[in-house]
């Protein structure tokens, strides 16, 4: 037997084909005809009986007697052209005699693949059969390759699509605080140089703010530094919800944050901002630390500084930002102080 209908039928079930003939005795010898074939074969005595086998198996070949009582061969074959599920299967019309060209062509039109004349060839029949049992089970490789070829690349989109989301996450990690959710110091340089090639290439004016928080000292060594950490991220909170969408905040180390508002009119506005942002961050926190709720009150110390006003170097208007802030503190703490 063919070595490919071998192969394929050592390790997976047995094509099924189908013998249609209204005689038993023609049933009976198409079946031991068909011994040396490695396929499972069902009989069926009329059209409506193979109509119905249709429904329960997928079959790989139907062998279909044309000259039957109540439904003829073509009649079968007609039923099965226009049903989707049996549309695609091959069907070898087996009749007493070579039909004229008029009815060969009629059996063509209703999906037969072949001819087998009666008295059946032995030899004729198995060659067909087994070749078209070979297509079958080629399709069947084909569609169980492409199916596997499918799930690899569902394997490996899902696995591109979960790199990129590490990557995504590694980036963020290395980019962003991890207590406040703020960007942090390389993320904010990074945000830094693009305001200063975006108002160089546009004039426009931006504003740098460094902010360290007066009191936070005291606050973790009274109540310790889950209350602190709890203070850093209502901070945050709080700058985040009180700045424009274009503006850019950020976390620098422990208790120190900076903010760039770009664009801004003039420096009065940029101050007025900045004075805004000191009275919201004196605001009293209520801080929920377990079951409990501590209440603490801190207060800020802002440094202003101006692009291109105060410098156009973006290293040196951070120094300007942090002396202003400095000098706030030195002075009573609590204020907004711009750069000169």
């Amino acid at each position: 037997m063919n070595q490919l209908l071998q192969e394929m039928t050592d390790d997976a079930p047995l094509p099924k084909v189908l013998v249609v003939d209204d005689v038993a005795a023609n049933l009976a010898a198409m079946r031991r005809l068909l011994v040396p074939v490695k396929a499972e074969i069902h009989l069926a005595r009329s059209g409506n009986e193979a109509l119905a086998l249709c429904l329960d198996h997928d079959f790989a070949l139907i062998l279909l007697d044309v000259q039957m009582p109540d439904m003829d061969g073509f009649e079968v074959a007609s039923y099965l052209s226009e049903n989707p599920a049996t549309c695609g299967i091959p069907v070898i019309f087996v009749t007493a005699a070579y039909l004229d060209d008029i009815n060969r062509l009629k059996g063509y039109t209703f999906g037969a693949v072949d001819y087998i004349a009666k008295p059946i060839n032995d030899a004729v029949l198995l060659s067909k059969v087994t070749v078209f049992l070979d297509l079958h089970i080629s399709k069947l490789r084909l569609k169980a390759a492409m199916e596997e070829l499918e799930r690899r690349n569902r394997q490996l989109e899902d696995e591109v699509e979960e790199r990129r989301r590490i990557e995504k996450q590694i980036r963020h990690m290395a980019t962003h605080d991890s207590l406040t959710g703020l960007g942090n110091r390389i993320l904010f340089l990074d945000h830094l140089s693009r305001a200063v090639s975006h108002s160089d290439r546009h004039g426009d004016l931006f504003a740098l703010l460094y902010l360290d928080i007066d009191g936070f000292k005291q606050v973790n060594d009274t109540h310790g530094h889950a209350v602190g950490d709890k203070l850093l991220c209502a901070i945050a909170q709080r700058l985040r919800g009180s700045l424009r969408n274009e503006d850019v905040t950020a976390r620098l180390s422990g208790d120190e944050f900076a903010v760039i508002m770009a664009p801004v009119t003039d420096g009065e506005t940029a101050q007025k901002q900045a004075e805004r942002l000191c009275a919201l961050l004196c605001e009293p926190y209520a801080l929920a630390v377990g079951a409990d709720t501590v209440n603490v009150v801190v207060g800020a110390s802002i440094g202003v500084a101006l692009y291109p006003a105060h410098s156009r170097d973006g290293t040196e208007l951070m120094r300007l930002a942090d002396a202003a802030m400095y000098n706030v503190k030195q002075n009573g703490k609590q204020g907004v102080l711009v750069a000169v």
